[in-house]
């Protein structure tokens, strides 16, 4: 097995003195497509909270060879630890190329800059057509491909996306769909918190499932998805 590009042991982490996530251990291989499905409540977004350091927690995390439980948000991020979250979150009143740009805001290898957004432009060819439009005046699914794009302009080494296909239509799906296989191909590993099961393990390499804010069920996620338990909960079967 090769290292890991991320590894919690042992995690816990809640909000002020009610705990959310108990004794989580889970690891992220090098260009994987990790999914980390459950239902409303189950502590997906807790989690990644936790793993940005936006939220306190107990246990260990390694991301790229280094104990991050000590460092900020900032310097996770400055690591290559990027989240995309889940609303979007976009500045409504810049213009998709001034919130792609506000992605790597941090950065300061200007031709790296130029090269993130025309490789973006390439991967959303929508956005490239209205990158003088607001944000604010687009649909749910263009602000999540704008959503997706700033996180890559942050040259991440692991993307965390939260909810993605959330509220979007089918069409919007499978593009996002051909996007992350596409990005695992350039070699950006990405942790996909997704309440959408089918969509998860379609796209997926392996897979966790929390209930109650720990993990019950791990493997690939041909296996996951043919396992009874997560049919009966999650496929109506």
């Amino acid at each position: 097995m090769s290292a890991a590009l991320l590894q919690t042991r042992a995690l816990c982490a809640g909000y002020s003195e009610m705990p959310m996530l108990r004794d989580i251990e889970m690891r992220v291989e090098p260009g994987e497509i990790v999914a980390l499905v459950g239902s409303n409540g189950a502590g997906k977004t807790t989690l990644l909270r936790a793993l940005s350091r936006l939220l306190r927690s107990t246990g260990r995390i390694e991301f790229d060879g280094r104990e991050i439980g000590a460092l900020t948000p900032e310097e996770v991020f400055r690591r290559g630890l990027v989240q995309v979250p889940e609303g979007r979150q976009l500045f409504d009143n810049m213009t998709v190329h001034e919130n792609l740009l506000m992605g790597a805001y941090r950065r300061t290898d200007r031709l790296g800059i130029a090269e993130s957004l025309e490789r973006v432009y390439v991967l959303f060819p929508h956005l490239a057509k209205r990158r003088g439009i607001r944000a604010g005046n687009m649909s749910g699914g263009e602000q999540q491909m704008c959503a997706l794009a700033r996180g890559l302009m942050a040259a991440p080494k692991l993307l965390m996306i939260d909810e993605m296909s959330l509220g979007l239509a089918p069409v919007v799906v499978d593009q996002l769909r051909e996007v992350l296989l596409e990005i695992r191909n350039q070699g950006v590993t990405v942790l996909l918190v997704e309440q959408d099961v089918f969509f998860a393990f379609e796209v997926a390499d392996r897979g966790y499932v929390l209930e109650g804010g720990s993990v019950v069920r791990e493997g690939t996620a041909k296996a996951l998805a043919n396992d009874p338990q997560v049919q009966r909960a999650y496929f109506g079967l």
